[in-house]
C-alpha cells in the first residue's frame, strides 16, 4: 500500500510531505499527518515548464478523500488553483482561509475555470490541441463546489481541526493565520500537531508594499517551510518616481504605439495603477487612456476597496488610484478585442502577469509584431512562461499553435515585486522568538532555493534542506 494511502494511527510522529513547490516556484502543496489528522497546506496549480504543468493532469499524489482539512496561505493560483480538481477527485473537507483570501479565491478559481473551458473550446475549434477532444482541467461548476468549501476565519485567527469523521475538535491540531503582507488576506500559517509545530511562510511581502500594511512578526515554531522565489538576490532600491516606466511609456507614445502591461489580476494590477496614477498626476507621462482589461482584476479591485478589508490596506493607497482620470475598463470580449486596434496610443493593463493565459495573450498576439508597441513586464517571470521568454529576448513567441514575431520593445521593471528578497526572508526568520530547529526551503527555482538555504545555514544554528518532490520528513 502506498505511504499516502495507508490508514492513519495515533502515536506515530507527525510527518510532512512535499507534494508541490519542490524544485520549482509553483504548485505549492504540503501534506501534514499527525495526531490522527491529515491536513494539506495550500493546493496550488503548476505553471511554467511543461514537465511541471503535466503534473496538474496526473492523478492526485494522495487520496483526496483521506485529507481531513486544508489551509490556504493566500489566493494566487499557484497556491489555491488546484483546489477544484482535488474537490472533484474526492476531497470533501473544510478549507480554512482568511476573509480576504476567501473573497479573492472565489474570483480567481471561477476565472481560472472559465479560462480553461474557453481555451479548451478554442483549441477544439482551432485544431491545435494534441487531445481529441481537448478538455479543461476543471469546470466552472467544479470551481463553484470548491469555493463553497472555503471557510473564512473570524476575528480569532486560530482554528482547531475537527476530528476525522466529525465530532469534537481535536485539541492537539491547530492552525493559526499570521498576516504576511503579500496580497490581501495573505498569511503565514502555523500548524500545531501535538508537540510538533510547523510555520509555513506562504509568500512573504515586502515591508514597503505600496497598498498593504506590513506583515506581522512570525511566531515561534520548531520547523519552518519558507519560500525562496527571490532567495538568490536582493531587490534593487525602489525608485518612487518610476523613471524607467515613465521613459518607456513616453517613448512608446511618441512612436504612436500602445503599452501592454501583463499584470497579475490580484494586487499587481492595483500597484501598477497606483504608479500610473502618480506618473500622470505629476506630468511625467502624457494623458492617454489607461485600460484595465481583466474581469478578474476589476473584481479583485472591488474586494480591495471593500471596507471589510480596510484593516489590511494603507488608507491613502486606493484614494490615490481613484485619481487616475483616464482610467477605463473593458468588460466584454468585444471591448477587449477593440483594444488591439485602438486608433490612438493607450496603456493596457491585462492579466495574466506571466502571459500564461487570460486576455493579455490576444493583446500580445496582435501587438508584438509591431515595433511601435511596448511590453512592460512588472514582476517575476517563471521559467517556461511567455513572460520569461519575452524577458530573455525571444524573437518569436508561440500562441494558439502559431509563432508570432516579437518586434515590440520589451522592458522589465524591477519596482513592482511584492515578494520578499533574500535579505528580507532571512530577516523574517531572524524575527522569530527563537531560531527554528529545522528549515525547509521551497517555492523557488533550484538556484534560488540553494542560495537561500546557504544563507540560512550561515546565519542560524539549524538544519536546512531543499526538499525533493514527494520527499517526506518526520517532525519529532
Amino acid at each position: 500500500m502506498d505511504a499516502h494511502q495507508r490508514p492513519r494511527r495515533h502515536g506515530r510522529a507527525p510527518a510532512l510531505t512535499f507534494l508541490g513547490a519542490a524544485g520549482t516556484v509553483t504548485g505549492s502543496k504540503f501534506l501534514l499527518d499527525g495526531e490522527g489528522s491529515r491536513l494539506m497546506v495550500d493546493c496550488g496549480l503548476y505553471q511554467g515548464e511543461r514537465r511541471w504543468r503535466a503534473l496538474n493532469w496526473e492523478a492526485p499524489p494522495v487520496d483526496p478523500a483521506s485529507i481531513d482539512a486544508m489551509a490556504l496561505t493566500h489566493a494566487h493560483l499557484d497556491h489555491c488553483g488546484y483546489l477544484p480538481a482535488l474537490v472533484r477527485a474526492g476531497f470533501a473537507g473544510p478549507v480554512h482561509a482568511t476573509a480576504g483570501t476567501a473573497a479573492l479565491a472565489a474570483v480567481i478559481l471561477r476565472d481560472s475555470a472559465h479560462l480553461q473551458e474557453e481555451e479548451a473550446e478554442g483549441a477544439r475549434r482551432g485544431g491545435w490541441s494534441k487531445h481529441d477532444p481537448p478538455l479543461p482541467l476543471y469546470t466552472v461548476a467544479d470551481a463553484d463546489v470548491a469555493v463553497a468549501s472555503i471557510h473564512p476565519v473570524g476575528r480569532d485567527p486560530v482554528v482547531r481541526l475537527a476530528a476525522p469523521g466529525g465530532g469534537a475538535a481535536t485539541a492537539d491540531v491547530s492552525v493559526t493565520f499570521v498576516p504576511a503582507g503579500h496580497i490581501l488576506g495573505s498569511s503565514s500559517v502555523l500548524v500545531g500537531m501535538g508537540d510538533a509545530s510547523v510555520l509555513f511562510s506562504g509568500d512573504l511581502g515586502r515591508p514597503d508594499h505600496p497598498v498593504l500594511l506590513p506583515r506581522a512578526r512570525p511566531p515561534a515554531a520548531r520547523t519552518v517551510v519558507v519560500e525562496s522565489t527571490y532567495g538568490d538576490r536582493a531587490h534593487p532600491e525602489v525608485d518612487p518616481e518610476h523613471r524607467v516606466m515613465a521613459e518607456a511609456i513616453r517613448r512608446t507614445i511618441r512612436r504612436g504605439g500602445s503599452v501592454v502591461v501583463p499584470a497579475f489580476a490580484v494586487d499587481r494590477t492595483e500597484i501598477v495603477l497606483l504608479a500610473i496614477a502618480d506618473l500622470a498626476e505629476s506630468g511625467a507621462i502624457p494623458d492617454v487612456p489607461v485600460w484595465v482589461d481583466s474581469p478578474m482584476a476589476l473584481a479583485a479591485l472591488e474586494i480591495y476597496r471593500d471596507p471589510a478589508h480596510a484593516a489590511e490596506v494603507r488608507p491613502e493607497a486606493l484614494a490615490r488610484m481613484q485619481r487616475l482620470s483616464g482610467l477605463r475598463t473593458a468588460h466584454s470580449a468585444e471591448e477587449s478585442m477593440r483594444l488591439n486596434t485602438p486608433g490612438t496610443p493607450c496603456i493596457i493593463v491585462s492579466a495574466s502577469g506571466m502571459a500564461t493565459g487570460g486576455r493579455v495573450v490576444h493583446h500580445l498576439r496582435h501587438l508584438l509584431p509591431q515595433a511601435r508597441n511596448t511590453v512592460l513586464l512588472t514582476g517575476y517571470q517563471a521559467i517556461g512562461t511567455r513572460g520569461r521568454d519575452l524577458q530573455e529576448g525571444v524573437r518569436e513567441l508561440k500562441m494558439a499553435g502559431r509563432y508570432v514575431p516579437v518586434r515590440a520593445e520589451v522592458v522589465t521593471l524591477d519596482d513592482f515585486s511584492v515578494h520578499a528578497d533574500a535579505d528580507e526572508l532571512l530577516a523574517w526568520i531572524g524575527e522569530m522568538p527563537r531560531p527554528p530547529e529545522s528549515v525547509h526551503v521551497v517555492h523557488g527555482e533550484p538556484a534560488a532555493a540553494r542560495a537561500l538555504a546557504d544563507g540560512i545555514r550561515d546565519r542560524f544554528d539549524c538544519a536546512v534542506s531543499v526538499p525533493r518532490y514527494g520527499e517526506r520528513v518526520l517532525l519529532d
